[in-house]
């Protein structure tokens, strides 16, 4: 009798860890690829090169490198501040995210912040607020 009980409460155990449904419920995602990038422009709003360019998350302190932005250095000034592959690093509510570059031509340094989403049950990131470019004087 004590052999079948313990059967019965291991199937049942492990029954109830089959049908266990994820933390992020039945989310269904795109396979897209999402990132976010921010144009460096001068007074006449074209391209500039931007040397000492970081990207630092405000709430970690941390520094954030986009893994695509490795591929992503052909347009003069437009860089990728943030990818899915930072999904992680990013909270649910959103992140402020503190971009920093110095113009090479006139030497003067900007900042903005944008706010941006991820976390761990999110499909993609997502740009909450912020500029798309920064425009040096």
């Amino acid at each position: 009798m004590k052999k079948i009980i313990l059967l019965f409460m291991t199937i049942a155990l492990l029954s109830c860890k089959k049908n266990k449904t994820s933390d992020c419920g039945d989310k269904i995602c795109t396979e897209e690829f999402a990132s976010i990038m921010l144009k460096f422009v001068d007074n006449k709003g074209a391209g500039v090169e931007v040397k000492d360019f970081n990207v630092i998350n405000q709430r970690t302190g941390e520094r954030v490198t986009a893994n695509s932005s490795i591929y992503t250095n052909t347009i003069k000034g437009v860089f990728i501040i943030v990818d899915d592959n930072n999904k992680l690093g990013l909270s649910e509510q959103g992140d402020d995210l503190k971009i920093t570059g110095t113009s090479v031509e006139t030497k003067q340094t900007k900042s903005v912040v944008i706010k941006v989403s991820g976390g761990k049950c999110a499909c993609h990131i997502d740009k909450i607020s912020g500029p798309q470019q920064i425009a040096f004087d």
